[in-house]
């Protein structure tokens, strides 16, 4: 049970984010949006070292001085495979009036949804490989190290929820459509976790490529989508230490209670 409870909280995060269309009645300025987005930026980050790439070696430690190859290889697999998901599916990032990925009639809202949407699917990843090497009886995973992942995206997921349900707000949809827009640009993450839950008689033998890989995935996501959106416009140092604090607080997380 406390696995469900683990792959629906980071929804919850971004559920809740999303709700802050009922209780605001102005839109997120642009500082503010700059330093959610910073924020995340540094949780994921920090959850991609910590809390997947580390693991991923220490996992490898039988290949002696060849340990870190699992780990390389499944980052540049999550790296690519993002790489290719933003090249085949039309989204629009915040700030931008040019959208990327094949030409669609699709709206501008939908296209908003659907590039949080994206960055959302790794961190699923991310819950689901942590939780089947935890259910699998893999004695390196302990069920608060996986709660401590759970946690930290949950946080980082409050601001994007709010970051995607309020620009949606402002640009005329009703409070509940950009509430239900919210919510479902994180529904991937449940899903994707426990499919990869249900799969984890697979999962365990390629744990070091498939944590690495969700690894991978976030960087390419920081660092395509979310460093550019928290450093554009004056005043970029507002990005950069919300990003510090995003991260240091994922790295406490993870030491002091993984």
């Amino acid at each position: 049970m406390e696995a469900v409870y683990g792959v629906l909280l980071p929804f919850l995060g971004t559920s809740l984010g999303a709700a802050c269309v009922f209780g605001m009645r102005q839109g997120l300025s642009d500082g503010i949006q700059r330093g959610l987005t910073g924020f995340a930026a540094g949780v994921m980050t920090a959850a991609s070292v910590w809390s997947l790439l580390i693991p991923a070696i220490d996992r490898s430690a039988g290949l002696g001085k060849w340990s870190f190859v699992p780990a390389a290889a499944g980052f540049w697999l999550g790296i690519l495979f993002l790489l290719a998901l933003d090249h085949i599916i039309p989204h629009l990032h915040r700030g931008s009036s040019q959208p990327e990925g094949p030409v669609s009639r699709l709206s501008r809202s939908t296209m908003l949804v659907l590039a949080v949407t994206l960055h959302n699917i790794p961190e699923g990843m991310a819950v689901g490989v942590v939780y089947a090497g935890y259910l699998a009886g893999d004695g390196e995973i302990t069920a608060m190290g996986a709660l401590v992942l759970s946690l930290g995206i949950a946080i980082q997921n409050f601001p994007e929820g709010a970051i995607i349900s309020m620009p949606l707000r402002a640009e005329g949809a009703g409070k509940l459509r950009a509430f239900a827009g919210g919510v479902a640009s994180g529904i991937v993450e449940p899903i994707g976790a426990l499919l990869t839950i249900l799969a984890a008689g697979l999962v365990v033998p390629a744990l070091p490529y498939l944590l690495s890989f969700a690894a991978g995935a976030m960087i390419y996501v920081v660092v395509e989508e979310l460093i550019p959106e928290m450093s554009q416009g004056s005043h970029s140092n507002i990005g950069v230490l919300s990003f510090a604090a995003g991260f240091s607080v994922m790295m406490v997380l993870d030491v002091a209670l993984g």
